[in-house]
């Protein structure tokens, strides 16, 4: 399902095909999540600007601190293959309304790639696309430092 809302301020324009990679790549990660607790699966896939895709799932833990979302677990993947710049982020879950990245993901997702970076959230129902800065607007950054 191709994204309904277009990501202002984007530095990098993302084909529909580049788009369905990503999205595909998480939908296909996200069965592989290891979410005995909530049941709550997610997929997440990266993209670098290079064009390669990097995935991850959503790792659970008896001790709920110490779980992995499939975003963090995507931005790890890629980082262990030599990116260090990202520009898209697909995430992929069950819910009804296409679920967000937490506060954590959104800050590692910025270190990555900025707040232009495109995001795209999918559901089974619908499938939503944001820059980065708009799910994370005043976000703190190397600027601060």
């Amino acid at each position: 399902m191709p994204p309904k809302k277009k990501a202002r301020g984007s530095r990098a324009h993302l084909s529909p095909q580049r788009l369905r990679r990503l999205v595909d790549a998480a939908s296909r990660v996200r069965e592989r999540a290891y979410a005995p607790y909530s049941k709550f699966r997610v997929g997440a896939a990266v993209g670098s600007p290079a064009g390669k895709v990097h995935a991850g799932a959503n790792v659970e833990n008896a001790s709920y601190g110490l779980c992995l979302c499939a975003e963090r677990a995507a931005v790890a993947a890629a980082v262990a293959a030599g990116e260090r710049r990202l520009d898209s982020v697909a995430v992929v879950s069950s819910s009804e309304v296409p679920a967000p990245p937490c506060g954590m993901c959104l800050q590692t997702l910025l270190e990555f790639g900025g707040p232009d970076l495109t995001v795209i959230l999918s559901s089974p129902s619908r499938c939503q696309r944001f820059a980065l800065g708009e799910l994370l607007p005043h976000a703190f950054g190397p600027r601060f430092l």
